[in-house]
């Protein structure tokens, strides 16, 4: 198992533990966790995701803390836009809708001035970092 794997698992585990609190580097900022499924192996996958709530929306950011990627659960919400989501003690499924222009980069903004760290994502990389809604489904 890779490195990423064990840590993604701890988080997860850490999430759950604690009704959806994570400490470390994540203290003070929401976390949910995004249930997808993979875009070629098919197989479900779950990522700890930073999240911006909006009403009846939760938004995340594919910043893979600015690499040149996307990260894989980006790639497999594009492709399987159903997912399941986990935020605090609640779990529900979501329809993924990936932003563009200038609603995108609204909702990008607020998030860097509530966590400076995204604005210093986009500044170490070339692509526009994605933004995607999770809607309630149903």
């Amino acid at each position: 198992m890779s490195e990423v794997n064990d840590w993604n698992r701890s988080i997860i585990e850490e999430f759950r533990a604690n009704g959806g609190k994570v400490g470390r580097q994540f203290a003070g900022m929401s976390l949910l966790l995004l249930i997808t499924t993979g875009a070629k192996s098919g197989q479900v996958r779950t990522n700890p995701v930073a999240y911006l709530a909006d009403g009846d929306r939760w938004f995340v950011f594919a910043s893979k803390a600015g690499a040149p990627t996307s990260p894989d659960w980006y790639h497999n919400l594009v492709a399987h836009p159903n997912v399941r989501v986990e935020v605090g003690t609640e779990s529900f499924d979501a329809v993924a809708t990936v932003l563009s222009g200038e609603q995108r980069d609204q909702v990008y903004a607020r998030q860097a001035a509530l966590h400076p760290v995204f604005a210093e994502y986009q500044q170490k990389t070339k692509r526009t970092i994605p933004v995607v809604a999770l809607t309630r489904a149903g």
